[in-house]
């Protein structure tokens, strides 16, 4: 039986957060959803279904896995927007349904084991997103509960506290092996972790005291920074001077975090490094926010946010939510971002006051308006970006970049 991580057509509805990535790309907690499907399956060989235009940037980041091909005519096809946790591993691996079966939940199809035939075109070829409501014509449709999945775009952010706190169960806390200067302050140190090769620098407050702190390989905690309340920071990323990161933040590989900020989700290689405050928001790969950027994430009447999506109104049902950016988007600075702000991937925001609640792929301007961010600039700047951290833009990535350039023409929308 092959095991195939997919997307379906509700990816769509999480865009502009998947534009360059599979939805089992995204972060929730301090782990993507792919490597909560490999925590709690050790050993099995999963294999990947994602939209044929990210399918080269794919195989070129993890060239030893089956992407979009089947091997075996019995398939079990689970989707990727489920969050995988120690239930959902036992089922996989233990518990799966008879061929013919899907698992359903409030509509949405999360598991199916079918023979390949039912997926594939006359070419052989699975679908761009596979359409659930096909599928499940073809099947015997058992209803579940239970299961956590992301289906809007606000959901990572509202999932992120409980899956931080999940994730956090399998950090070797206690262990401090990384260089800590004598005059920075670890406090319950049992609660703590500090990876090799991590260095916590003079006057730093790693605070365990009401919630567990990690410091990943290789990563920096500059002078007089706190950093405390349910914080995970990833290899290589650096927290500088002065920094107050706190309440619930996970903080990828490689990515440089300064100012004030809480309950936040923060991708590899993103940059907020200055002052100005971060508060329940997505920042995906190469985004950048510049010095005194700031986010709101409560109304001033206390109420539920909404967002526009796609020239939608959509009620979150959240009290907390701040700003859901695409990925290489950049803010100049001084910038402001009202609650719920969404902005599209490759965008570049500036001026005074608050630009728009949706703000476009591919775009330039501020509170005035946007117009269009030619590909070839946008290009070239996401490839300066990308070697200011040693990263080179292979021609598939570019082919990629490109192709989310035109999205509208190939029936990709946000």
């Amino acid at each position: 039986m092959q095991v195939v991580l997919f997307e379906d057509r509700q990816v769509r509805r999480l865009m502009p957060l998947v534009a360059l990535k599979p939805v089992y790309g995204m972060t929730v907690g301090c782990r993507t959803i792919r490597e909560k499907f490999e925590r709690h399956l050790p050993g099995m060989n999963l294999s990947f279904h994602l939209r044929r235009a990210l399918a080269p940037v794919y195989r070129e980041s993890f060239p030893d896995v089956q992407v979009n091909s089947v091997v075996d005519d019995d398939l079990l096809l689970v989707n990727g927007r489920i969050i995988c946790d120690a239930a959902v591993g036992e089922l996989i691996a233990r518990s799966v349904p008879e061929s013919g079966t899907a698992l359903v939940q409030d509509g949405e199809l999360l598991f199916a084991r079918l023979p390949a035939s039912l997926v594939l075109d006359a070419d052989g070829l699975f679908d761009d997103c596979l359409d659930g409501e096909r599928l499940k014509a073809d099947l015997r449709c058992i209803s579940v509960e239970g299961f956590r999945l992301l289906s809007f775009l606000w959901d990572a952010v509202a999932l992120h506290t409980d899956e931080l706190l999940r994730d956090a169960s399998f950090l070797p806390l206690g262990r401090i092996e990384g260089a800590v200067h004598p005059s920075a302050v670890i406090v319950n140190p049992s609660n703590v972790f500090v990876a090799p090769g991590a260095v916590v620098r003079a006057g730093a407050v790693i605070d365990g005291g009401e919630g567990f702190v990690a410091i990943g390989e290789g990563a920096i905690v500059e002078p007089q920074a706190v950093v405390m309340q349910n914080v995970y920071a990833g290899s290589s990323c650096r927290i500088k001077a002065g920094a107050r990161v706190y309440s619930n933040v996970s903080i990828g590989r490689g990515s440089k975090i300064g100012g004030e900020v809480e309950d936040c989700i923060i991708e590899a290689y993103a940059n907020k490094q200055h002052d100005g405050f971060l508060g329940h928001s997505y920042l995906s790969h190469w985004c950048n926010l510049g010095a005194g950027t700031s986010t709101s994430d409560l109304k001033n009447n206390y109420s539920a946010v909404r967002i526009l999506q796609g020239g939608r109104h959509y009620e979150t049902g959240l009290q907390f939510l701040g700003l859901l950016m695409g990925e290489h988007s950049r803010s100049a600075i001084n910038s402001a971002f009202n609650t719920g702000t969404v902005a599209g991937m490759a965008a570049n925001v500036f001026g005074a006051g608050f630009p728009p609640k949706e703000i476009p792929s591919f775009a330039w301007g501020g509170s005035g308006g946007f117009e269009a961010y030619g590909i070839e600039p946008a290009v070239q700047t996401a490839r300066k970006v990308m070697a200011r951290r040693g990263v080179v833009m292979s021609a598939a990535y570019e082919a990629l970049f490109r192709f989310m350039a035109d999205a509208p023409k190939h029936g990709v929308s946000e």
